[in-house]
């Protein structure tokens, strides 16, 4: 199950959905279940996980803390963990990309679950995995550019 919290935003009902159908398309593709939150937050609390966490004091897109370490993403109770999604900085991504919110928030939702997974981008063979995995499920949930 996904849980989309937007305290400090508010979303639509339809991005509320779009960001579950994202989460759990990225979940069926990968062949995984799982249960997760996502929360879609303001741009200052993005820039405090950021630093307190990450070391870097800057708003970024989206943030992920999986539930679990070592080698098994589902740990022992099935929940994966949280996505932290910055609304502001999507909002200005799909205007700079040239496509929807919708695109944009399905987008960085899916992303995040593919971390929440194991998955990384840090070097150049990983990140086109990522790609590749990205495009496959936003097309597969008919949300292309």
């Amino acid at each position: 199950m996904t849980e989309v919290i937007s305290d400090e935003i508010s979303l639509t009902e339809a991005e509320r959905a779009g960001v579950a159908a994202a989460a759990e398309a990225a979940l069926a593709f990968e062949g995984r279940r799982g249960d997760l939150c996502v929360q879609v937050d303001t741009p200052e609390h993005i820039q405090t996980l950021n630093r307190d966490f990450r070391h870097v004091d800057r708003v970024t897109d989206v943030l992920t803390f999986p539930a679990w370490e070592g080698e098994d993403p589902l740990g022992g109770d099935g929940y994966l963990g949280d996505i932290m999604i910055c609304y502001e900085r999507a909002k200005e991504q799909a205007t700079e990309y040239g496509h929807s919110l919708a695109r944009e928030l399905a987008f960085l939702t899916v992303h995040g679950v593919l971390h929440l997974l194991g998955y990384d981008h840090m070097t150049g063979p990983e990140e086109r995995v990522m790609r590749e995995k990205q495009t496959a499920i936003l097309n597969g949930m008919g949300v292309i550019r």
